[in-house]
């Protein structure tokens, strides 16, 4: 690993400069040298050096002072400080303010290599992690986001696009389509993406319950509040908060969220400690947010913070041609779960798939693919394990609700009923899934 470490002197004296140079090179490190702690910085700025090693004693800029002039350029560089035995309070402080080490002198040659080579080994691990880090993320966003199609293509150059930045986004699209997977692969993909990725949907609460789950309480601050609870804005900090079905939020809370916006700032129920987090919001909407600023029903000051990029999802319904790689993709899933052998799907089947609508989009058929694994006794998916002539046909519902309501009934039935298995199918909580049985008054056949 030594020849490919580079080190940085820096040190007033040629001496120190000229023996520490000449001793590195030795060893196989890359070596540059820098006299003042302003030329150290000029290097800095032009390349990447692994180890920084510098006297703590400079005309002009000192040790101490470069090094928090290297932490602002967001160098991953090691500091370690070479100071005089008289100097070494201030060298415990470089400590304090982030340096790898120090080593006073006249310094023993044993104990410099030995901390240059602590030193490497630390740089060694975080390129390791770095890797791995890297590796994760990849094999996420591939497992994800399935299609080849243009319409998903420009999807994916929008995330692309947007993933960098600390822009607000609103994800549009139908119920199904993919929204919050659009949201993790933008998280995924930016500077964020190994701090938390915080979900929230909206929809699943009452105002008073959404209040505290974004912005946490105060112990005491409501009958049951035992104890402090920190809010997903909190939990956010670093990372990114994603507000799922954001049309659905209240009026009030819609102040309460523009606020928090602007300032990044907010209280805790029953608090009065003004806490700072640092997010990036991304909502995701089934509704058309524009009309209904235009009705009244959402703030266009908050319309506008949020929207400063939008992405739309396309229906299944333009983009058939992703639905074979889509029923592979969920035929491995379900089969490897499932310790079936349906590898694959018989042409009458798909071409019956490729001509429904998908008013449930990219949902609708996974869950179509998972009950023809259940149902089917053959080796592929035939036509007759497919739902269709079950009077699961466009035509056969009034609305999407009514669509909704009976995929989740059918769901419901299957797994008897069973909340935590059914909504880990439909891939909402278990609260949304309250919600749901409560707005199309759906009853257990038990009951």
């Amino acid at each position: 690993m030594a020849e490919k470490i580079s080190i940085l002197i820096v040190d007033d004296e040629d001496s120190v400069r000229d023996s520490l140079y000449n001793w590195f090179i030795e060893d196989g490190y890359e070596v540059e040298c820098a006299e003042n702690a302003k030329q150290a910085l000029s290097i800095l700025e032009s390349k990447d050096m692994d180890i920084v090693l510098a006297d703590i004693k400079m005309p002009g800029m000192d040790g101490l002072e470069m090094h928090r002039r290297i932490r602002s350029l967001n160098k991953d560089s090691i500091v370690i400080i070479m100071t005089a035995f008289a100097a070494v309070d201030t060298a415990v402080q470089a400590l304090k303010d982030g340096a790898f080490d120090y080593i006073t002198k006249p310094f023993d040659p044993d104990d410099l290599s030995h901390l240059i080579r602590n030193a490497s080994s630390q740089i060694s691990l975080k390129e390791e992690n770095k890797a791995l880090r890297s590796k994760l993320v990849s094999l996420e966003n591939v497992e994800d986001l399935i299609g080849s199609s243009n319409a998903m293509i420009n999807v994916l150059k929008e995330v692309e696009q947007v993933a960098q930045s600390n822009s607000p986004v609103i994800i549009t699209g139908e119920s199904g389509t993919g929204k919050e997977l659009i949201a993790r692969a933008i998280h995924s993909n930016s500077k964020r993406k190994f701090s938390p990725l915080v979900s929230v949907h909206c929809g699943a609460l009452t105002e008073s319950l959404l209040e505290s789950e974004l912005f946490g309480h105060e112990k005491g601050a409501f009958t049951g509040a035992m104890y402090n609870r920190k809010g997903r804005f909190e939990m956010a900090d670093g990372g990114t908060i994603f507000l799922d079905e954001i049309a659905t939020i209240s009026p009030k809370m819609q102040i309460e969220l523009l606020r928090v916006l602007e300032t990044k700032t907010f209280i805790r129920v029953g608090g009065n400690k003004e806490i700072t987090s640092d997010f990036r919001v991304i909502c995701a909407s089934n509704k058309n947010l524009k009309q209904m600023v235009n009705d009244g029903l959402f703030r266009e000051d908050l319309y506008y913070r949020l929207n400063v990029v939008n992405i739309r999802i396309p229906p299944l319904r333009e983009r058939i041609e992703d639905i074979p790689m889509l029923v592979d993709h969920f035929l491995k899933k379900y089969c490897t779960s499932m310790s079936r052998n349906i590898m694959s799907i018989d042409k009458a089947a798909l071409k019956r798939l490729e001509q429904y609508e998908f008013p449930g989009n990219v949902r609708e058929l996974e869950n179509m693919v998972e009950r023809a694994i259940v149902v089917g006794n053959e080796k592929e998916i035939r036509l007759k394990d497919l739902p269709f002539d079950k009077g699961m046909s466009t035509s056969s519902f009034k609305s999407l609700d009514d669509l909704e309501k009976q995929y989740i009934l059918q769901v419901l039935d299957k797994y008897e009923w069973n909340i935590s298995q059914s909504a880990k199918v439909i891939k909402v909580d278990r609260a949304t899934l309250y919600n749901k049985i409560k707005k199309y008054n759906l009853n257990s056949p038990k009951k």
